[in-house]
């Protein structure tokens, strides 16, 4: 009976110290980690779509004079504006291109003994150039490197001094590389190389060459652009 007495007295105490415990502990703010915050995933940037811009930059390259049998450097500026339109597809971009530039690449030669040219200077100039072109690029998001060729035409002017001269236009072919990077907004800038070849131009008798002459004109163009994306 002593012990059952003991023993009662025991829980009775017990349960008196849990009860102040457990009371105090329901009164504590219960603190739970925050649920997780929701960063949505970086959007990558397209290249679908129409734009439209403005490019500049600078050419040299050759003028080959048949009757001379040899060839002399010709260089120059250019500044015009282009449009085109690029479909993506995964990384890969494809594109078309179209442009017109107004040049004034140009020079002369100083051929001791030339026939047919007055006071040994014949002069080849080009003062327009157009292209279109297809583009394959690969996008690495804001960046695009591409390749690029097609269609060339401008004109081949050609004289000698005191003869009428030929100013011919010819359609001719370009190929090249570039890079292209996305600015800010709907913007961006490109830099890029074509070598273009507008084939040749015959000036004989306009030049002074009875028996005829065949100019040939290649030349290498790097540009800056800037374009709007729509």
């Amino acid at each position: 009976m002593r012990r059952f007495l003991f023993a009662t007295a025991g829980l009775l105490a017990l349960a008196g110290m849990i009860g102040p415990v457990s009371a105090a502990d329901m009164g504590r703010p219960v603190y739970r980690a925050p649920p997780p915050v929701y960063y949505p995933p970086p959007q990558i940037y397209s290249w679908t779509g129409f734009y439209i811009g403005a490019n500049g930059g600078y050419g040299w390259g050759s003028a080959d004079w048949s009757a001379l049998g040899s060839s002399f450097d010709v260089k120059g500026g250019l500044l015009g504006g282009q449009v085109g339109y690029n479909w993506q597809f995964g990384q890969f971009v494809y594109g078309v291109e179209a442009d017109v530039d107004w040049t004034d690449i140009h020079g002369n030669s100083l051929v001791n003994g030339a026939v047919g040219c007055a006071v040994n200077v014949c002069s080849t100039k080009n003062t327009f150039l157009s292209t279109a072109r297809g583009r394959l690029g690969y996008a690495v998001d804001r960046w695009m490197p591409y390749l690029t060729g097609g269609l060339a035409v401008g004109n081949i002017r050609t004289s000698t001094p005191f003869t009428t001269g030929v100013d011919q236009t010819n359609a001719g072919w370009t190929i090249g590389a570039g890079l292209e990077f996305a600015l800010v907004a709907n913007w961006t800038a490109k830099v890029e190389y074509l070598y273009v070849d507008l084939g040749n131009t015959s000036c004989g008798g306009a030049c002074g060459f009875p028996l005829g002459n065949n100019v040939d004109f290649t030349t290498n163009v790097v540009r800056g652009g800037l374009n709007f994306r729509f």
